[in-house]
């Protein structure tokens, strides 16, 4: 008995599809909207350390090569894991280094500069003082020259 059999009588045995024969397309689809979010978290997540940020950043590359290595999402997420798992531990190292080269944050933390009118442009919480703050990522930390004394870009 044939299909076009089964389709004429409708009186023959089922069938079941089994889950496991999954059209390959249907895998590539998955990975690729799990390392299209891998991508797109560091973007939009507010990590401010850089302990987060490397977590974030190793996640998504870790989700990315576990993902394109072997093409399923299970490795994808090993992958995740295991790369926000280094990145955490390189932003730690990170951040360890930055507060032996600055010392210890004041009391309450480092206060935030103004934005002075122009992209990219703040006023010193200091001084008043105008600094181009074009190369600093935001939440990173200038010095303003006058005072001797560090602020973060907002």
């Amino acid at each position: 008995m044939d299909y076009a059999d089964l389709v004429r009588n409708q009186s023959g045995p089922v069938r079941l599809i089994s889950s496991l024969g999954k059209p390959s397309f249907m895998k590539t689809n998955t990975l690729m909207i799990v390392s299209g979010i891998s991508l797109i978290y560091p973007f939009l997540s507010s990590c401010d350390t850089p302990v987060g940020q490397g977590a974030a950043w190793g996640a998504a590359t870790g989700a990315i090569i576990g993902g394109a290595a072997t093409g399923n999402v299970r490795a994808a997420s090993i992958g995740a894991a295991a790369g926000a798992a280094a990145g955490a531990l390189t932003g730690k190292i990170i951040q360890e280094n930055q507060a032996a080269q600055y010392g210890p944050p004041p009391p309450g933390g480092y206060p935030f500069a103004r934005w002075a009118g122009r992209p990219g442009f703040y006023y010193s919480p200091y001084t008043g003082r105008v600094y181009d703050l074009r190369g600093v990522p935001p939440g990173g930390l200038a010095r303003d020259v006058d005072a001797g004394r560090l602020f973060r870009r907002p």
